[in-house]
């Protein structure tokens, strides 16, 4: 019987210390907004874009992967920009996060400003360009209608939001206007004050999820060191975060928290972004 109890004991403690092991993940959905072509310092010349770092986690040390747009794009789903070095249509047949997430029965969108529907994979109508819509670069989502459909406008975005009908992965793609790649910092500034900043003080809205706002890159002088900032109620409002991190970073973030697994491309060697949760 002594025996039987201190293996039960064992068993018991076991099983508690491997449920301590098992950390809930910060946050249940992620919001991914992305900006155009801009100089970290700039961006935080802005005093808008300079109050969300000061409310949210700043990356000071945070540098994009290669010029010009479409391969930053890219990585921030594959961990990888797969070498393009252009802003051409590409069709990869390689893996990214969306099937990450679709083996774990997990749900990804992309809300695109402009964008047609109906799968359109043309490189540009109005102010909307497909470069800056990643999942259309892979040949698994424009040849299958059901994922292909995944890719909307964004019309229904704050309806989407407000109704708690967001996907679990969501990614925000400003039209070239609202993302400042026709206008300026400034321009974008004001867009997205104007349009998220309720949202981003609204804490029925925020509860469980994180916000991502990056640029995909620098200017050509800019050493490729852009504006990274994470808003949410789970993080260290006003942390500065020094360690040098990329769009393969966050990728692997949402790996780990999520428990995906990895791609095994840059996501897999990327530092882990830590010090920044409550």
């Amino acid at each position: 019987m002594k025996k039987f109890r201190a293996v039960l004991s064992y068993v018991i403690l076991s099983a508690s210390l491997s449920q301590a092991q098992i950390k809930a993940p910060h946050f249940k959905k992620v919001i991914y907004i992305v900006f155009e072509n801009e100089d970290q310092r700039d961006v935080m010349s802005n005093t808008y874009y300079k109050s969300l770092a000061a409310q949210g986690v700043n990356f000071t040390n945070f540098t994009a992967s290669i010029h010009p747009s479409q391969g930053n794009y890219i990585a921030m789903v594959a961990g990888d920009n797969y070498g393009i070095n252009h802003d051409g249509n590409v069709d990869l047949n390689v893996p990214h996060l969306g099937d990450l997430l679709d083996t774990k029965n997990m749900s990804w969108k992309v809300y695109a400003q402009g964008y047609p529907g109906n799968c359109f994979t043309g490189s540009k109508k109005g102010k909307y360009a497909r470069k800056h819509v990643p999942f259309l670069s892979f040949v698994n989502v424009t040849q299958n209608p059901t994922r292909c459909a995944q890719i909307q406008s964004d019309a229904h975005f704050f309806t989407d939001w407000k109704s708690n009908s967001l996907p679990d992965f969501a990614m925000y793609i400003p039209d070239l206007n609202n993302d400042g790649h026709d206008t300026s910092i400034d321009f974008s500034a004001n867009w997205l004050q104007k349009n998220f900043d309720a949202a981003f003080h609204d804490s029925n809205l925020m509860k469980d999820t994180l916000v991502v706002l990056t640029y995909d890159e620098s200017t050509y002088l800019g050493g490729n060191k852009i504006y990274n900032v994470f808003l949410g109620p789970m993080i260290k409002a006003g942390t500065e975060n020094s360690t040098a991190h990329s769009h393969f970073s966050v990728l692997k973030m949402i790996e780990d928290e999520w428990s995906l697994g990895s791609l095994n491309r840059n996501d897999a060697s990327a530092l882990p972004m830590l010090g920044i949760w409550k």
